[in-house]
């Protein structure tokens, strides 16, 4: 694409602010996979007449939940403003929906007659820690999926199974993580810890978690750039704190690291080591909305680069591409540099040859 032509693209888009709708479940999109007879996260509650199944359901079922015929592993006890455990919970039930309702706390033996269970749906209560007994859910060694987000929890639940693959605990009001609480979840492939009360990320903390892909730390305290954090994890959220900078070092390790989101922070570039983000893995990188004034050194392998509502008024080649050449250049493919004090005329000349594959870029 030559000069002028992306010019009238720039002309044509102008300042552009995308908007997608919203399908996550606790943050991350769920994919329920329909040919293993896993049920959809949404109750069928009101699709049917719910005496009809109980008329034709020769299963047993709490009188609180619905027990739907075609998914007869399932149990959905959803927004029905229970303030205790449904007693009498089936052997057989894998999925258990009960979220939406006022549950503070559990019986210790609430689970020991559904150690079947795989996915456990758990959100939008009032659950407290000192309501959680250590060993409630140790004996649930099928676990797979915990969902606990928007409850009022100080801790991560103790004694979870090593079966675990998802833990979201998004929305409470956890401060601190305390050592050997992930110790035995190798399992563990995604952590929901946004809008927490988090400030800092002790040496142990995440000890145990060797598997971990995804973690979201976005909208907690944290003023520095947490350590400590598993070198496993290839999407890494951050957005939403107080961060004024990268330290030198603090990447160090994430060989595997793809994602790395640190938008709405307080980023300003004296708070920013110059090799801060030279990894070669990194594919995504997201600096919107922070104080920076100029665009940070990233790798030539980057491939979306988000730096828009920052002060940015010149743009450095050099950030984007150390040399120029047939064989040297950026695999950037969407930039975003809109919400800055750049105007598309003040682009110096060699910026098409740096950026030769780019898609899209926003001034």
């Amino acid at each position: 694409m030559d000069l002028k032509t992306l010019l009238l693209v720039l002309s044509v888009l102008g300042p552009s602010f995308g908007s997608t709708l919203d399908v996550d479940y606790g943050g991350v999109p769920l994919w329920v996979n329909r040919f293993l007879g896993e049920p959809s996260v949404l109750s069928l509650r009101g699709r049917m007449d719910p005496s009809w199944f109980r008329a034709v359901n020769t299963q047993s079922c709490p009188s609180d939940c619905e027990c739907p015929i075609q998914w007869p592993t399932a149990l959905y006890c959803d927004s029905r403003g229970l303030t205790e455990m449904p007693p009498g919970l089936p052997p057989r039930t894998q999925y258990l929906f009960l979220q939406g309702n006022s549950l503070t706390r559990f019986s210790p033996d609430a689970f020991a007659n559904a150690t079947k269970l795989r996915w456990l749906f758990l959100d939008r209560n009032q659950l407290l820690s000192g309501g959680l007994d250590a060993g409630l859910f140790s004996g649930l060694t099928r676990l797979i999926h915990l969902f606990m987000n928007h409850n009022n929890l100080t801790e991560v639940p103790k004694g979870l199974p090593g079966s675990i693959r998802e833990l979201r605990l998004a929305y409470n009001h956890i401060e601190k993580i305390y050592p050997g609480t992930f110790q035995n979840l190798q399992n563990l492939t995604l952590l929901l810890l946004q809008g927490n009360r988090l400030k800092v990320v002790g040496e142990p903390d995440f000890r145990g978690l060797s598997s971990l892909n995804l973690l979201d730390l976005s909208a907690n305290l944290f003023k520095k750039f947490p350590q400590h954090l598993p070198p496993s994890v290839s999407q890494l959220y951050l957005s939403n704190n107080s961060l004024a900078g990268v330290e030198r070092g603090v990447l160090q390790g994430f060989s595997s690291l793809r994602y790395l989101r640190l938008g709405r922070n307080r980023l300003v570039d004296r708070g920013m080591d110059p090799a801060a983000f030279n990894l070669s893995s990194l594919v995504e990188l997201d600096l919107s909305y922070n104080q920076l004034t100029q665009i940070p050194v990233v790798p030539t392998t980057l491939q979306y680069l988000y730096l828009e509502a920052n002060q940015i008024a010149v743009f450095n080649v050099s950030s984007l591409c150390r040399e120029v050449s047939p064989a040297a250049y950026s695999r950037i493919r969407i930039l975003r540099l809109d919400g800055n004090k750049l105007l598309p005329h003040q682009l110096p000349p060699d910026w098409v040859m740096c950026l030769r594959v780019l898609h899209r870029i926003y001034i």
